[in-house]
């Protein structure tokens, strides 16, 4: 197993600044660096994001392109010696409705973020990245190595992304570590935070409403799959924040310096679940069918992906630990205390609107709507 070097921020004391901590992943992960002893300082704009899930922790308010509070916020903590940039937009029809403003918040503002970093010599960087950009194979497999078809500006935004942080990584002291997260779900098994809004557009926030008595809608049912609808690997929120942590405590053994400044890592179960075994996986957690109507694909969709990588477990150390059957338990467990951490339902940004960057994950939770059922 790799070990981390002493100057990684697994040192007690250590500092990590996240970028979208006031959202639904951003501050799961703070919770998880917390526990293991590494101090988050959180930026969040609160476009989508909760003020509630910063409470005691450091928090400043306001824009990942804003210079002027990048070097403030690096002047306050010199000791941050790691970013996790979890901020973007996520929600795949909205990007193909308002692909300019995916563009700017997700790409522009991105490079504004990088551009500080370099400012206040600030070297590691773990993007979280998704698998949205991937072309799935025959099998709707994939690993690190597949080729790249992104096929919404959601995901092309990421894939664009990607290659600009590779870029930059190569030609300044910067290292990138891309976590290509596949589709989130659950909450913090400890329901400290999970998604923060009343009604998610994701799959699994659907299939809570037909629970509560809507329809759930199957959106594509002629894909290549066994049983007609998209596929998709479902990975829990908490085994996600555990992999930034050991991403953080083996950055520079991953990346060495002297070494290639840029790899990507899948991180996923491995399996493949398709939208008609979540929907049985539901119905069995709750105890009752829900109510489901087939429907046409919508504009971004795609059959899905599963990973095939062990890149995740040779390099970090990380297989995750909570099966789909959790992942529904513990998101039916928050929606029911949602309310009661958060209070009524904030009013949303308007679509098209320019509301500064929200965390990937606090904008319609990490498991967008639009991607066949979801999106991460």
């Amino acid at each position: 197993m790799l070990a981390p070097t002493e100057n990684t921020p697994a040192r007690p004391g250590a500092k990590v600044l996240i970028v979208g901590g006031a959202g639904f992943i951003g501050s799961t992960v703070a919770t998880a660096c917390l526990e293991d002893g590494i101090t988050p300082v959180i930026l969040d704009n609160l476009s989508t994001g909760r003020e509630e899930f910063t409470r005691d922790r450091i928090f400043y308010p306001g824009d990942m392109a804003d210079a002027a509070l990048l070097d403030k916020i690096f002047a306050e903590h010199p000791d941050i010696q790691a970013v996790v940039h979890c901020a973007a937009l996520i929600v795949v029809p909205e990007s193909v409705a308002h692909p300019l403003r995916y563009y700017r918040e997700n790409v522009a503002k991105s490079l504004d973020l990088v551009d500080g970093l370099l400012r206040n010599g600030c070297t590691r960087l773990l993007f979280s990245s998704s698998a949205a950009i991937y072309r799935p194979g025959d099998d709707f497999t994939v690993d690190e190595n597949s080729p790249i078809e992104a096929l919404s500006p959601y995901a092309r935004s990421k894939a664009i992304l990607e290659q600009m942080l590779a870029d930059c990584a190569r030609a300044y002291p910067l290292r990138v570590l891309s976590l290509r997260y596949f589709n989130p779900i659950g909450a913090d098994p400890q329901l400290r935070t999970g998604l923060q809004i009343a009604e998610p557009t994701h799959v699994l926030g659907r299939l809570i409403a037909a629970a509560q008595g809507e329809t759930f809608q199957l959106t594509g049912t002629d894909w290549p799959t066994r049983d007609g609808s998209g596929i998709r690997d479902y990975v829990h929120v908490w085994d996600l924040a555990r992999a930034h942590v050991l991403a953080l405590r083996r950055f520079d053994a991953v990346l060495p310096a002297g070494g290639d400044p840029y790899t990507v890592i899948n991180l996923g179960t491995g399996d493949g679940t398709t939208v008609r075994e979540l929907v049985r996986a539901f119905e069995e957690v709750v105890g009752r069918p829900v109510d489901v109507r087939e429907t046409a694909r919508r504009p971004g969709d795609s059959a899905g992906t599963y990973t095939r990588s062990t890149r995740a477990r040779e390099l970090l150390g990380w297989t995750p630990t909570h099966s789909v059957a959790d992942g529904i338990r513990d998101s039916l467990r928050w929606a029911e205390r949602r309310e009661e951490v958060l209070g009524p339902q904030p009013a949303q940004p308007a679509p098209g609107g320019r509301p500064g960057t929200p965390d990937r994950s606090s904008a319609a939770g990490p498991v967008a709507a639009g991607r066949g059922p979801s999106a991460c």
